[in-house]
């Protein structure tokens, strides 16, 4: 299937480019080139987080549409989970100029050998430059592990980013995407590289916010690619890994230290999010 062979996706307006850019601190013009795509996807994750506070606090993620996600991302300085970073890329290459789909993926990072089967709610983009032959995977919503830079869609060969390298290997009947962790390949997700239509990621987007077992509703997660290290939040426990392999960890003394740090280090705007402290109190150790 061709990249722009896409299922029918419900009108749009086209999205704030400017708006989005400023956001991000992409001051150079933009095309639809491997360059550029690669620019673009660097500073959005240096930038807009990792944070499923929404769903925290009992706000389901439901309206993927440009609006929304330009509302939330871009205008009130907000972050997300997978859907909605990945969804307000897909907008922005879209309106560059690029292909772009939408593909799905269960998520098997860190998860045992024997693990039950995780359901089909990740999000990432099959991205294709005009007038040649190259198609790049996309995904700036992982979260800690986050693909920093995108990598060219061929199998079996590990390609360097601004941090870790990563590869597309091939995992039954479909793909994984895994990473080079401390010399030893680890996957992150297995995904198919068919398209996943707009309704289907709705449904994602709300299960993963609303279900009461959805690992969104019952703690905090937060990160942020900066250039050379990850930052990682979960719960009052920070991890900060860097490029050469180390990390140093720390935990918070309490909810209110956390949410300093979600608005210093994470660039999150908390003064609208009434009730958060209250909330993080309560999920400090999940």
């Amino acid at each position: 299937m061709s990249p722009r062979e896409d299922l029918v996706e419900p009108t749009e307006s086209a999205i704030d480019l400017d708006a989005y850019l400023a956001r991000i601190g992409h001051r150079e013009p933009v095309a639809p080139t491997a360059e550029t795509l690669r620019t673009v996807v660097e500073a959005h994750t240096r930038t807009i987080p990792f944070e499923n506070i929404d769903p925290l606090l009992g706000v389901p993620v439901a309206d993927l549409g440009v609006d929304a996600l330009t509302d939330k991302l871009v205008r009130r300085r907000r972050g997300g989970f997978c859907y909605e970073h990945n969804g307000l890329m897909r907008y922005v290459l879209d309106e560059i100029g690029f292909g772009v789909r939408h593909l799905g993926g269960r998520v098997v990072w860190m998860l045992d050998d024997d693990a039950p089967l995780p359901a089909r709610t990740h999000n990432v983009l099959a991205v294709t430059v005009p007038d040649s032959d190259d198609e790049y995977l996309v995904d700036v919503g992982f979260g800690g592990q986050t693909l920093p830079s995108p990598i060219r869609f061929v199998i079996d060969e590990e390609q360097s980013t601004r941090l870790e390298p990563y590869r597309i290997s091939s995992f039954g009947n479909g793909l994984a995407l895994e990473a080079l962790i401390r010399d030893t390949w680890r996957p992150l997700y297995h995904f198919s590289p068919d398209t996943v239509p707009r309704i289907d990621r709705e449904v994602g987007s709300w299960y993963v916010s609303t279900h009461p077992r959805s690992v969104f509703v019952v703690g905090l997660t937060a990160a942020l690619v900066a250039e050379d290290e990850r930052w990682n939040l979960r719960g009052r426990n920070v991890s900060v890994h860097h490029r050469d392999g180390t990390s140093t960890k720390k935990r918070l003394d309490s909810a209110a230290e956390v949410v300093e740090l979600l608005e210093d280090r994470f660039g999150i705007d908390v003064a609208t999010l009434d009730g958060l402290e209250k909330r993080v109190n309560e999920v400090l150790d999940s």
